[in-house]
């Protein structure tokens, strides 16, 4: 499809798809000449006057922008990425690319031409923060110096091209206010959740792909004290606690040579030397979860944690199984008895057909004869939510010799971004 672009004289139409491969044959001309480092915009600018000083204003102007998209930025999927009402974006070879806006997909007209500005578009991603895929290791997580997270799987496991997901990071997270004016949960769940904060119970965020875990973990955040010290351990870091007192660790892939990885599990092992008040691991999914039933089992309460599961009992199915994967042979009976000693709380939440996030289900941990089992105290049913049940007199006496009196409440703070 053309493109008008005015000019002091007739009309002139340059087709967007030339001025494209006129944009990326630019930008590969200036990078040999210049090096990457040196090829600013001045230098774009005095190219594009020289090599296309026959095409009017406005065309120079799209095609010096093409230009330092192709140079620095991630080409066609600029206009997306700044869009702060875009969540995710999703890109498959050549195909269109899918966007996530408001928890629901979209298909967008946007899409990479040739599959090698796709593939130059990860590198540029993957150089600075000390990735790369090839045919060796298709496979790469990283993180954005603003937090977003991005998977790149490229042939010959992507069969349609590579494949690009950056899952974006909210610059000002949510607040706790922000959940009950989304209807993520209700007032009376969210008081209830903030009494169990303060009173240090452990408390275990469950859900799907997607579905608000760690943006409901990070909102919860906010009623830890000012005087604790507290400990983030994530593959990639997203949390982002206004505590004036956090120490944020993230864990290390393997360099190219195999060497210099460092897993959740040994940062979890390290956390316990650090003094901590509490430790939030921002995902369990491998054999950490033992290290972490053992250090929530030896004193180490109030600590936090996400977990893939779809309701209560299954998260505390799938901690056990996670530390089952740490490969000492531990009993299944014993297993079961850390499992019930560590968490006192399951919150369950999901994302609904509509894309909507809500917490459906809040459960209490207790013990019976077969090991932990979730007692269940709040549920959403028919677009509906109810407390099912009181909570156990050991635990409700917890929240009140915790909880403050009337109007000395703290206020929660609301998350902000994390350090580049």
């Amino acid at each position: 499809m053309g493109a008008s672009f005015l000019s002091a004289g007739p009309t002139v139409y340059v087709d967007t798809s030339d001025l494209d491969l006129l944009a990326g044959e630019l930008r590969a001309r200036l990078l040999a000449a210049a090096g990457e480092h040196d090829a600013g915009g001045d230098a774009i600018r005095a190219l594009v006057e020289t090599e296309a000083g026959v095409l009017p204003e406005a065309a120079r102007e799209a095609l010096t922008d093409r230009i330092a998209e192709h140079a620095f930025g991630l080409g066609v999927l600029e206009p997306l990425l700044a869009d702060d009402a875009v969540e995710e974006v999703m890109v498959s070879g050549t195909a269109p690319v899918w966007i996530e806006r408001g928890g629901r997909l979209e298909r967008t007209d946007v899409r990479f031409a040739r599959e090698s500005e796709l593939r130059e578009a990860i590198e540029r991603i993957l150089a600075p923060l000390g990735r790369r895929v090839d045919e060796a290791e298709p496979l790469c997580d990283a993180r954005l110096p603003d937090g977003s997270r991005v998977n790149v799987v490229i042939p010959p496991l992507a069969l349609d091209g590579p494949s690009l997901t950056i899952r974006r990071f909210r610059r000002r997270g949510f607040t706790p206010g922000d959940l009950v004016a989304n209807g993520t949960v209700e007032p009376a769940v969210l008081d209830f959740l903030a009494r169990a904060v303060r009173a240090r119970c452990t408390v275990l965020v469950c859900g799907g792909t997607g579905s608000g875990k760690t943006t409901t973990l990070n909102a919860l955040s906010a009623f830890i004290g000012d005087g604790e010290r507290v400990v983030t351990i994530e593959d990639a870091a997203e949390l982002s606690l206004r505590q004036p007192h956090v120490i944020r660790l993230e864990a290390r892939p393997p360099n190219l040579e195999g060497r210099g990885e460092v897993t959740i599990r040994r940062l979890v092992r390290n956390a316990l030397r650090m003094r901590p008040d509490r430790i939030i691991v921002g995902e369990v999914r491998g054999g950490e979860a033992l290290d972490l039933l053992t250090a929530l089992s030896t004193g180490h309460d109030g600590s936090l944690s996400t977990v893939h599961a779809g309701s209560a009992a299954e998260a505390l199915r799938r901690v056990e199984t996670l530390a089952l994967m740490a490969g000492l042979g531990l009993p299944h009976a014993a297993l079961r008895e850390q499992v019930a000693d560590a968490f006192d709380l399951v919150v369950c939440q999901a994302r609904g057909p509509d894309g909507t996030r809500r917490v459906v289900e809040v459960a209490e941990v207790v013990r019976v004869a077969a090991g932990p089992a979730a007692r269940g105290l709040y549920a959403w049913r028919d677009g509906r939510g109810r407390f099912r049940a009181a909570m156990s007199p050991p635990l409700a006496a917890r929240l009140a010799a915790a909880d403050p009196p009337p109007g000395a409440l703290p206020r929660p703070r609301a998350a902000s971004p994390p350090a580049a």
